[in-house]
């Protein structure tokens, strides 16, 4: 496994800088501000390195695979776009937390599961949705409102839900998915199932209670669970670096004796394979594994943020390795894709979203009953 010495994704401590021996903070910060200066040079031979690596990795793999990964996230891509206008437009009301940036990431780790295996996430759900299998027209009435959106109007952008693909929901409360995923994977190790449960959560909720007692669950009473942590780098408008004492998320597995593994989240594939070995590791061990998987929201938090606490420059250095630019050439040059069949599949999307937008558009409104179901399992008699 290869992880990137200098940014698009931030380098890691060698372990024993991690663990503070022998290393005074006035080191630790001129380290820090040695490593926030970006020598062009160095990162455009690493730019080719991983090029170089995702081209190995792509004859790894049979065509309709790669197509298959590459409309998802296009896919993705425009939705999120689309979102982007209709929310403008006052269409979607809410939070509304878009997926531009990260398609990589919940493409290639759903790609590397059964339809019978379970997802959870937190609330920048859009992505992970989709991949899993729900409709787009479902989805996009769903961030409208409507009747058929896929949690009936009722959940919108944060709580997107579709039991028939066993995506079990968008959480909003940071973190809370965490240990619902691990009941989730008890459940299905109870019944005597393979199947796998992954949950997706940002590397602010690394910082919650929840994640540190789950890991430790998980790997206690070895659960079926991939604890998938989709490192932006932002926790709202807080750098990691600002929030968080060991800033390498995957070297917190070690402290529950717990597989876990870093990952490239601008490559598709990178986290497909490594999505594949956790998977396996589940399937058949019944073990857990961590995935800090590095990525970066070209968007801000949500709609509402100005994101005033990045600058242009350090949106526009991680855009250089956009996963969908970056897959679409090398596939390109590995002879797997040519213009007619990335034209056919950016019609297929545009065709999608479409009839998404036009599906919301028409879908009615919840009826004002509405209000009282789904609330209880076992709804009061109304004449109690």
């Amino acid at each position: 496994m290869s992880e990137l010495k200098v940014t698009p994704m931030k380098p890691r401590m060698q372990a024993e800088e991690a663990s503070g021996a022998g290393v005074s903070i006035q080191a630790k910060v001129e380290a820090a501000a040695a490593t926030a200066a970006i020598n062009p040079e160095e990162l455009r031979r690493e730019h080719a390195q991983r090029q170089q690596e995702q081209q190995e990795r792509i004859e790894e793999l049979d065509r309709d695979t790669l197509h298959r990964l590459l409309y998802q996230m296009v896919l993705i891509r425009r939705f999120e776009e689309k979102a982007a206008e209709a929310y403008t437009l006052g269409k979607i009301g809410g939070f509304c937390h878009l997926y531009i940036g990260q398609e990589a990431v919940a493409v290639g780790a759903l790609g590397a599961l059964r339809p019978d295996d379970y997802v959870l996430t937190s609330y920048r759900d859009h992505g992970h949705s989709l991949a899993k299998g729900t409709s787009p027209d479902e989805v996009m009435a769903e961030l409208y409102g409507k009747a058929g959106g896929c949690s009936a109007g009722k959940g919108g952008s944060m709580h997107l839900f579709d039991a028939g693909v066993n995506f079990l929901g968008g959480h909003a409360i940071v973190g809370g998915q965490i240990p619902l995923a691990t009941g989730v994977a008890f459940a299905a190790k109870y019944r005597g199932t393979d199947q796998v449960t992954l949950v997706f959560f940002g590397e602010a909720a690394v910082n919650q209670g929840a994640f540190h007692e789950s890991l430790n669950m998980a790997q206690l009473w070895k659960l079926p669970c991939i604890f998938i942590c989709e490192n932006n780098q932002y926790g709202m408008g807080t750098s990691l670096e600002r929030a968080m004492s060991l800033q390498d998320v995957s070297q917190k597995a070690p402290a529950y004796n717990m597989a876990g593994e870093f990952v490239d989240g601008m490559d598709v594939l990178d986290v497909y394979q490594a999505t594949k070995r956790a998977v396996e590791r589940a399937r058949t061990e019944s073990l857990p594994t961590l995935l800090e998987i590095r990525t970066y929201r070209f968007m801000g938090h949500s709609m509402s943020d100005p994101g005033n606490y990045r600058t242009r420059a350090e949106i526009e250095k991680h855009q250089e390795r956009d996963p969908i630019v970056v897959f679409r050439t090398n596939l390109k040059e590995k002879g797997t894709l040519d213009d007619a069949a990335m034209n056919d599949i950016e019609q297929r999307v545009r065709e999608a979203v479409e009839r998404a937008l036009q599906f919301a558009e028409s879908s009615p409104e919840p009826a004002p009953e509405e209000l009282f179901t789904h609330i209880y399992a076992n709804p009061p008699r109304q004449d109690a």
